[in-house]
């Protein structure tokens, strides 16, 4: 009895766990409907876990630097979208597009970044316009 009830217990834990997952990953603080691009040098490149950050140093129009931090998954999943920790160094020219912070400071949600040999790397990649809305053609949808 006293086996069943630790292991109760120690399945309920995990699903609580695992319940609240979801909530650290909350895109709240960045605009939903909004991209913006801009382009700038990259400062660095943090391949870290739970989040990695690309620093990029725009310069505004009037010669002022802004320092963007751009939010986007960990390693392992940038890893399986082809992006390494070597993928962009210091001094690499990129035009990024962002969802932006709803605050208005100079971050935001990675969306795609080009290099200037046109590399494009998306951590998320966004399916072809024809597939967004097409139905599944398994032998169940016909």
């Amino acid at each position: 009895m006293r086996t069943i009830t630790s292991a109760t217990i120690g399945a309920l834990a995990v699903a609580i766990a695992a319940g609240s997952a979801p909530a650290h990953h909350s895109g709240a603080m960045f605009e939903p409907e909004k991209t913006i691009t801009l382009s700038g040098t990259v400062k660095e490149f943090e391949y870290t876990n739970p989040h990695s950050w690309l620093w990029v140093v725009v310069r505004g129009a009037d010669g002022t630097e802004t320092l963007w931090g751009i939010e986007s998954e960990g390693p392992s999943t940038l890893l399986r979208a082809g992006i390494k920790k070597t993928s962009l160094k210091p001094g690499d020219h990129v035009t990024f597009r962002c969802r932006p912070l709803r605050d208005g400071r100079p971050a935001g949600a990675w969306v795609t970044v080009i290099k200037d040999d046109g590399t494009e790397l998306s951590p998320r990649p966004v399916p072809p316009p024809a597939a967004q809305g097409a139905a599944p053609t398994t032998e169940a949808a016909r």
